[in-house]
């Protein structure tokens, strides 16, 4: 008599292990999409990349922009981003080795404003890197005037936010007034926080300065000598700076007893903290690409 109630007893554990086991895989299957194994990233293309910037920074295609393709498709799907000053042969190599193939530079990639790779015939240089870009298969999109009508624009923003400048700091304003320091004492704190080895100074190393005008890059001597004409700043810091404008400007106006002072941080380096800042504005915009700062850095030897 025992025997039937044994084995019923077994066949009702088997079932109820088999029920508890089934009820175990329903309650793991919704959470299987959350590994990393299981997530779908939607591929997004060059030209889509593009337009989600133009989108996102409230901006009109412009008519008239350097701001196009130097290298590649704009159909080519995206596999990582890499922001830049200058595209230099080291930086399109480290962009394919983190596997990213589409580099967004600030400057020209073949050395003119309009990249002209014919600006110079038979330039070896060029070719030489065109071909690196095709072996790749990296596109360069030169992001330069669209970057600067962001609001903020996104590359003073950079270097004020890096020089710890942001308490100073009004949008679309060109002046900034700091705690009054003496010049020596600025230039160690940009060549700190900005990661500058040298700097070019017209001044005097203890005159006071307080009100600064920021200009980074490379905005032409005219535009420089004008804002030091109307703002009367204690110290004109700029990006690069024709040497017969605004330095002999500087110069004269020191020699007629003018107390004003300039700082040359150099192009490159200048502007690079902007697009170092534009990569934590597109990351959360694409939160399934590789989005990277590789920096040009400065091409000059203080020797």
């Amino acid at each position: 008599m025992k025997q039937p109630h044994s084995l019923n007893r077994r066949k009702f554990i088997a079932r109820t292990a088999q029920s508890a086991g089934l009820l175990a895989l329903a309650d793991l299957k919704p959470w299987l999409p959350t590994f990393p194994d299981f997530q779908t990233k939607k591929s997004v293309t060059v030209q889509e990349v593009i337009d989600l910037i133009l989108k996102e920074g409230g901006l009109s295609p412009l008519k008239e922009t350097v701001d196009t393709l130097k290298s590649g498709q704009s159909s080519q799907v995206v596999s990582g981003i890499v922001t830049t000053m200058f595209p230099t042969t080291a930086v399109i190599e480290e962009a394919a080795r983190l596997g990213a193939n589409f580099i967004m530079a600030h400057e020209p990639t073949f050395y003119n404003h309009l990249d002209k790779p014919d600006w110079v015939e038979n330039n070896s240089v060029v070719k030489q890197k065109q071909q690196l870009l095709d072996k790749h298969k990296i596109v360069v999109w030169r992001f330069h005037d669209y970057i600067h009508r962001l609001t903020p624009d996104a590359i003073s923003y950079g270097v004020v936010k890096k020089a710890n400048w942001l308490p100073y700091y009004k949008t679309g304003q060109p002046i900034l007034t700091i705690p009054s320091v003496p010049l020596k004492q600025l230039v160690q704190h940009l060549k700190s926080s900005l990661g500058i080895t040298q700097l070019r100074v017209v001044g005097d190393p203890d005159q006071a300065c307080q009100r600064i005008g920021l200009l980074p890059g490379a905005i032409g001597g005219q535009r420089q000598v004008a804002l030091a004409e109307r703002e009367k700043p204690d110290v004109l810091i700029v990006g690069e700076a024709p040497e017969w404008e605004t330095v002999e400007y500087i110069r004269d106006a020191r020699l007629q007893g003018r107390t004003i002072s300039l700082i040359v941080l150099g192009h490159a380096v200048s502007e690079e903290p902007g697009m170092e800042y534009f990569v934590d504005w597109l990351k959360p915009k694409l939160p399934d690409l590789k989005i990277t700062h590789v920096a040009s850095k400065d091409p000059f030897k203080w020797m």
